[in-house]
């Protein structure tokens, strides 16, 4: 099983064949949503855990109509996140050696690590994010990083599609300017903003 069905996400919960069909279908998606934001694979592997076990707890409140499954997961992600940067640095840290070490081998290590130092140039292309307004920068985020189309980032965002894409259209043109005015990429590198879809679909 690859692959499951919207309307059984709400089942993951208490079918174990449906949550590891769930799980292996949208891991890559979170640890991708993770990589560019934090720089500790150890931590990567911590929150990509909690955020799984929250999905476990919360999927009888999914609702296809809502949208996608993968845009549910993604709100839980940014949810996470926002509470780990919370924390205190000192719990956090040692939540990540206790609990990061325990579930990753060396490969795995070796892999983050070979994925965060891929994912720098997109890391810099984040902090460009910033300087967009909040639901701007939330809607880029949505289409550009996270992979939503258009129709679902506007869906959760609560705006039309339209809107949505000159929205993206006006983000980008900033983010453009923004990065002309950085001196900081490397030679050869080129540039940040071709991680940022030209035309987006809906």
């Amino acid at each position: 099983m690859n692959q499951i069905r919207d309307d059984e996400v709400p089942l993951i919960g208490n079918d174990p064949d449906l949550m590891e069909a769930f799980y292996r279908e949208h891991a890559e998606a979170v640890r991708s949503y993770l990589t560019r934001r934090v720089a500790d694979p150890h931590q990567v592997a911590d929150l990509t855990a909690d955020i799984f076990l929250a999905a476990i707890d919360g999927a009888h409140g999914y609702r296809p109509e809502a949208g996608r499954p993968i845009g549910w997961l993604m709100g839980i992600a940014r949810n996470s996140l926002a509470d780990a940067s919370r924390r205190q640095a000192r719990r956090l840290r040692a939540h990540s050696r206790l609990m990061g070490h325990r579930l990753l081998d060396e490969d795995a290590t070796a892999r983050l690590v070979e994925r965060i130092e891929a994912e720098r140039l997109t890391r810099a292309l984040y902090d460009g994010l910033a300087t967009l307004p909040t639901r701007d920068r939330r809607l880029m985020e949505l289409v550009a990083v996270d992979g939503l189309s258009v129709a679902d980032a506007a869906r959760e965002l609560g705006v039309k599609p339209a809107t949505a894409r000159v929205r993206l259209h006006r983000s980008r043109a900033r983010l453009q300017q923004h990065l002309d005015n950085q001196s900081r990429q490397p030679s050869g590198s080129g540039s940040a903003l071709s991680l940022v879809p030209q035309e987006v679909q809906p």
